[in-house]
Order: structure tokens, then sequence, then C-alpha cells
């Protein structure tokens, strides 16, 4: 089998003056790729979000490479450097401190300078907390829709939080512990108490944890054990449920209702508070609505 894989390897091109988005572990250092490892190998600079963490990486594998530190404070100018070392004829590999480069973790503006440049990329497929999580939580989700890190001050959280009551996908986040409490508190008072909601804790790590219960079970579960406040989540939320043929009968009764005596803005905003949809959507609808009311009239 070793044979195999190095020669699907050695089949594989690996031009110069190329960037390779490399993914790396989430925790498991056994869940690198063969690809990766050799990848790294040949590349002549690594640009790494901690040149610590990479450090040690390298070094469990016998590697040892020139690193360039790239995190989200110096994107912008680590992407001009890259961009001289690339266009030199260099490969250079770029790294995160675990999982995707550029998914929820610094990257995306050095890859978009290196396009911008004219540059190839290649990306190295790997770990994901995101995809793990969802594969071991049994939601429905041949959609998803991804968030990422919520916002830190309450107020805006709750205004994030609330554009999302009426996406139908299941919804990732990623949250860091001290953190957990108050974004499970703030996923209880925007979202219905019935949904679904997964946490996938440590992920391949050697105390991984993956819980699933209801948003109204949520705050008991984390609190029930002192453990469950540490290492990091990824949070996934159920989508809204998809509204049938008499939810929407129900809907354009109410918009009717409310055209009669309020402007469409009004009995749309009105509405989306009601039904929980979108009110943009309610905002066409209302204006068709009122358009036919009119055409009746005359």
């Amino acid at each position: 089998m070793h044979d195999v894989l190095q020669d699907d390897i050695a089949q594989q091109t690996y031009p110069s003056a190329t960037l390779y988005v490399v993914a790396t572990p989430i925790g498991n250092a056994g869940d690198i790729s063969l690809r990766a490892l050799h990848t790294l190998s040949i590349v002549d600079a690594i640009a790494c979000e901690d040149t610590r963490n990479t450090g040690h990486l390298l070094t469990r594998y016998g590697l040892s490479k020139n690193l360039i530190a790239a995190h989200q404070h110096n994107e912008r100018e680590v992407a001009e450097k890259l961009i001289s070392r690339l266009q030199a004829g260099e490969r250079i590999a770029l790294v995160s401190d675990a999982g995707t480069p550029a998914v929820s973790d610094p990257g995306a503006r050095i890859v978009d300078a290196v396009r911008n440049a004219g540059l190839r990329v290649v990306p190295l497929p790997g770990p994901s907390a995101a995809v793990a999580a969802l594969s071991a939580s049994g939601l429905l989700n041949d959609q998803f829709y991804f968030v990422g890190f919520l916002p830190a001050k309450a107020k805006q959280r709750e205004t994030f939080l609330f554009g999302l009551k009426s996406v139908a996908a299941t919804m990732v986040f990623y949250e860091a512990p001290h953190r957990i409490h108050e974004t499970v508190a703030a996923l209880v008072a925007a979202f219905e108490p019935t949904r679904h909601i997964v946490f996938a804790r440590e992920l391949t790590k050697l105390f991984e944890e993956i819980h699933r219960c209801t948003l109204a079970e949520a705050s008991a579960w984390i609190e029930a054990d002192v453990h469950r406040q540490k290492g990091e989540f990824v949070v996934l939320l159920e989508g809204a449920p998809v509204a049938s043929d008499q939810d929407q009968l129900e809907t354009e009764r109410i918009l009717k209702i409310l055209l009669q005596e309020c402007s469409v803005k009004q009995a749309a905003t009105l509405t989306a508070h009601i039904t929980g949809q979108k009110k943009n959507a309610l905002y066409d609808r209302a204006l068709q609505l009122k358009g036919e009311a009119d055409d009746a009239g005359n």
C-alpha cells in the first residue's frame, strides 16, 4: 500500500511559482496526508500562523523549513513578500495552526493577493473541524451555512443571530471555551427551544466529545460538567423548518389583513416578527398583494 501511495504522490505535479494551501491536523497529528507531508518537504518556505506551532509539526516528521509568520495583523505585508518570492520561481506553502488556511483562519488576504498577481494557487485538502462535526452530527446537511465565530459584543451578536432566524440550512459556528456560555445563551434567546444543537468539542483529540440535544437542554448540558467548558468547540444548529403550504397561506392571510391598515413596509415588518420569515421576501410579496388589490379596486 505504501508503494502505491508513493506512486500516487509522485504522479502529481508540483509546479514552481506556486502557493500551496495545505490543510494540517486539527488535533490528531496522524490526520496529516502523505501529499501534505510531501509538499511541505519540497517547498522553499512555509507561511504559517504561528512559527512555533508549525515548527513543532515539522519536527515531528523530521522536516526543517524557512518559516514566515503570516497572521491576521500582517497578512497584507507578508503577501507582498510572498509574491516577490513566487515571482522568482519559488514554491511556498501556506498553513494555519490547525485545519484549512483561509477558512475562519488567516490566509484569505494572502490567497487573494497571490491570485490578483496572476500566480497559481493549489489547494491540498485535509482536516476541517466544520466538516468533521457535520459528518458526525446526524443533522441534515445537504446544505450548511458556515458562520464561524460570532461577534464578540452582545448587541452585535444579537442582531447578527436575528438575521439567521429563517436560514433553513444547518448553521456552523466556531467558539472558544471562555465564550461558550454566552454563545449558548444568545442562541437560546434567538431561536426556538425545540431546535437541535450539536456540540463537537476537542475534535480528534483524546477528550473528544460530540453531544446532540435541543436548545432547551443546551445550557444544562454545558453546566453539568466543568470539563465541557474547556477546549475548542464546533457548534451546529438545526436550520429553520421549511414552511409548508399551509404556513404560506397563513402568512399571506396575515399580510392581507395588515395591508388594510398599514403601509407595505410596516405590514412586512410585523409579519416577519409574527412568522419568523425574512422581511425582504415578505416586503416583495406585500407589494404584489397590494398591487393585486389596487387593480381589483379599479
